[in-house]
């Protein structure tokens, strides 16, 4: 656990790309992906999930709906200092509140005799809360700014591009020496119809899919359905599946005449052979991968400084 991220990566027992650095566009998706990654979850060992740091407003209300889903024994709530707008997560407020895709239990009333004759709340009949209690640990800092998010957004930027970078390093050969270029690597030639193509985060008309895929960052996953052409391809899914992801690669070229995608992944070979999908999300590959590469002479390729911002 200690370090960056960037510095330990292991290759997860299940991960989905879902291909976004935010899940606010298609939070029901989000929620599908969270599902089926938890699905292989056999409980042999203890498990923390980290959740999102968006707390706010659908934020909010997601963070309830995973909590819902997922069924914790302890939640963590760091709060932070002189903020109120995030109630405490306690089993009461989770089990009645509406998240944003899952209703909360209704609560009965009932009256009770009191000193001021007011009216209470009870469970339902016949409901067992205690199979829905956790325990909350909450943490509340007494110091000012703590937990403040700042410029984390521009840090959260940068350490992702440092994670991609990290993975990328794994092309590089384990002996000690110069670190190698990537356009002097030797990418993997695809066929056009072994793979099927989708883009998770917009619509792209099918005659420009080759432009958005080229010079891309992508995953390299695994649909159960096994992917049939009949002509040369490509192959084009119309719905993003929610599938197993077994790694990540960039695809630095399309042979259009030969009807062959060249990427460059670490993943290694046998787990390459399970790959049938690629999905192309809207995470970007870092720019020094496109401007720092040694052995370049002239233009470099995919990047241009002839703009037109107005466009």
């Amino acid at each position: 656990l200690p370090g960056p991220p960037f510095t330990h990566q292991q290759t997860p027992r299940k991960m989905v790309y879902y291909g976004q650095t935010s899940c606010e566009q298609d939070t029901e998706r989000y929620l599908d992906v969270v599902k089926y990654v938890f699905s292989c979850y056999k409980k042999e060992v203890p498990l923390v999930i980290n959740t999102m740091g968006w707390v706010k407003g659908e934020g909010l209300l997601l963070l309830i709906d995973i909590i819902r889903l997922l069924s914790p024994s302890h939640v963590v709530q760091m709060d932070v200092c002189d903020w109120k707008a995030m109630p405490p997560l306690t089993p009461e407020h989770v089990h009645f509140s509406a998240g944003l895709h899952t209703k909360g239990k209704q609560q009965s009333k009932c009256k009770q005799l009191g000193a001021g004759g007011t009216e209470s709340w009870k469970y339902s009949e016949g409901e067992d809360m205690s199979a829905l209690q956790h325990k909350l640990l909450y943490v509340h800092p007494e110091f000012p700014r703590a937990g403040v998010a700042g410029e984390a957004r521009v840090h959260s930027g940068i350490l992702r591009d440092m994670s991609i970078l990290g993975y990328l390093g794994h092309l590089q050969s384990p002996d000690i020496g110069a670190v190698l270029p990537l356009h002097s690597l030797v990418p993997y030639q695809v066929p056009f119809n072994a793979v099927a193509l989708r883009v998770i985060h917009t619509d792209v008309a099918p005659s420009n899919i080759m432009y958005a895929v080229n010079a891309s960052w992508v995953g390299l996953c695994c649909i159960p359905e096994e992917v049939q052409c009949q002509t040369d391809g490509p192959v084009l899914l119309t719905q993003t599946p929610v599938c197993d992801c077994l790694g990540f690669g960039i695809v630095r070229g399309v042979d259009m005449e030969k009807k062959l995608y060249h990427i460059l992944t670490p993943v290694p070979p046998e787990n390459l052979r399970l790959v049938n999908c690629l999905l192309l999300g809207n995470i970007a590959i870092p720019n020094c991968v496109f401007v720092g590469q040694q052995g370049i002479e002239g233009e470099i390729p995919y990047v241009t400084s002839d703009y037109n911002y107005s466009i």
